[in-house]
């Protein structure tokens, strides 16, 4: 790929004004295009560059098209491959897609169907690498796949987990319902030294209060009615490993002393008993609670609290990164698709599926994202792609009443052409952080020409 991340083209066709018309197209829409009238000028091409992107015809003098494609992907599985034909079957079709190519194109055809057909091959491509590069790197951090994210928050997040599953610390996770804490925790866990061992979580806010001791701690025979027998508690059955400790801020003032014990000298007493049990185990703890606010109100321990947050994370919501929502939809539909009885094949978003729930606010945040996709994609049985109008109402509502920000107009007026040229700047700078400097991925996203977006990266003096 050329530095500013356009793709190499190779535009194979023995009809030489056809040809270098479409690569003048092309080469106007950012493409950096090679020619090649011939099959054997093709491979011969193909053996000195590895192109991204093959757009060959089909019926060429000499060597055919059919073996310059599986020439090409033989040589470069990750090629993109697009066929045209003035002689195009339905067979023909279907045999070449099988073979690897993206797409099919019969002539005769307007210029705009080929650049179409590209972007859209191109676009899928990324997909699928970016998808397939997140479950790796996930699964190698984390060895988890609960956790997707490309933006910068999700990227400081991953590195925060992975030093802090390095330490002994305790960690106090904190973020409002549906963020996935106790997801972090769990990777945490997963790449500490105590991997290994046994991973326990307990909802102190599921459990009474008169039992949420005896949970905890164990008890022994006979220290109240029904303890007909010795039982170890979470603490206990999480020796050696990771006490995962969620809503930690409903625990009862009594039982905020003896977490707070645990913590300072790894030892407890079971429920009716004298013995003292020492305990090796790292605890986490989360709460979507103000605690700086509950110490204030004299509703939990200072000095527990401090015990805890020794190195405090904090789980984004999701309405902060609207940019992974599409991702994690994505993530959702195939894993549904996988599960299915029989299984279904790909099911993907359409464009202003993705537009409907990157406008919602998500106040249940990931869980209720997770709901929604899987209430969706059960009442679209049989559908490959999924709508906005198979969305919840409430999205669709929200997905209309969308309007540009509002604010108050100050006294003296506004500078409307500087506002606006904010507003575009801000605008590109996050397409560009997105796709990472790409600018033809920035364009696709903002639905501009990648030289009209160059010209404006330039009048905007952007980086």
């Amino acid at each position: 790929m050329a530095e500013d991340g356009a793709q190499h083209l190779l535009l194979v066709d023995d009809e030489q004004a056809f040809r270098e018309v479409m690569a003048e197209r092309l080469a106007d829409e950012g493409f950096l295009v090679a020619q090649a009238g011939t099959g054997e000028d093709a491979l011969a091409r193909l053996n000195d560059f590895a192109f991204d992107i093959l757009v060959t015809d089909l019926r060429l003098p000499g060597v055919d098209g059919r073996q310059v494609l599986d020439e090409a992907l033989s040589r470069y599985p990750d090629i993109i491959a697009i066929v045209i034909t003035g002689f195009g079957t339905v067979r023909e079709a279907v045999e070449v897609t099988k073979a690897g190519a993206e797409g099919f194109i019969t002539k005769p055809f307007q210029f705009e169907e080929l650049l179409h057909e590209v972007n859209q091959a191109v676009e899928r491509r990324r997909l699928r690498a970016e998808n397939a590069y997140l479950r790796e790197q996930l699964h190698e951090r984390y060895g988890i796949d609960g956790i997707i994210g490309t933006t910068p928050v999700m990227q400081e997040l991953f590195e925060l987990l992975r030093t802090v599953a390095s330490t002994a610390s305790t960690v106090l996770v904190t973020g409002e319902t549906g963020t996935g804490k106790e997801l972090a925790a769990r990777a945490i866990h997963d790449a500490s030294p105590r991997s290994g061992q046994r991973f326990v979580a307990i909802n102190c806010s599921a459990i009474p209060e008169t039992l949420l001791e005896a949970e905890l701690f164990g008890h022994v025979r006979g220290a109240f009615t029904g303890a007909v027998a010795n039982r170890p508690g979470r603490v206990e059955q999480a020796n050696r490993g990771t006490l995962f400790l969620d809503e930690v801020g409903t625990m009862s003032p009594a039982l905020q002393a003896k977490l707070l014990r645990v913590l300072q000298s790894r030892e407890f007493e079971r429920v009716g008993d004298s013995t003292t049990v020492k305990v090796d185990v790292r605890v986490v703890a989360a709460t979507n609670s103000d605690l700086e606010r509950m110490v204030r109100d004299g509703t939990f321990r200072e000095d527990l609290y401090y015990r805890l947050n020794v190195i405090p994370v904090r789980m984004p919501a999701l309405r902060e990164r609207r940019a992974d929502i599409p991702l994690l939809a994505q993530h959702f539909l195939t894993r549904l698709a996988k599960q299915a009885t029989p299984p279904r094949g790909r099911v993907t978003l359409s464009q202003d599926a993705q537009q409907a729930l990157m406008a919602y606010d998500w106040p249940g945040n990931v869980r209720q994202l997770e709901n929604v996709i899987e209430r969706t994609f059960a009442l679209s049985p049989g559908r490959d792609q999924i709508v906005s109008a198979d969305l919840p109402e409430e999205l669709q509502r929200q997905q209309a009443m969308v309007q540009p920000e509002e604010f108050v107009f100050p006294d003296d007026g506004i500078a409307m052409e500087r506002l606006v040229a904010d507003y575009e700047r801000n605008l590109i700078q996050r397409a560009l952080d997105r796709t990472k400097g790409n600018k033809r991925q920035a364009a696709d996203l903002l639905h501009v020409k990648r030289t009209t977006l160059v010209e404006k990266i330039k009048r905007l003096e952007l980086r």
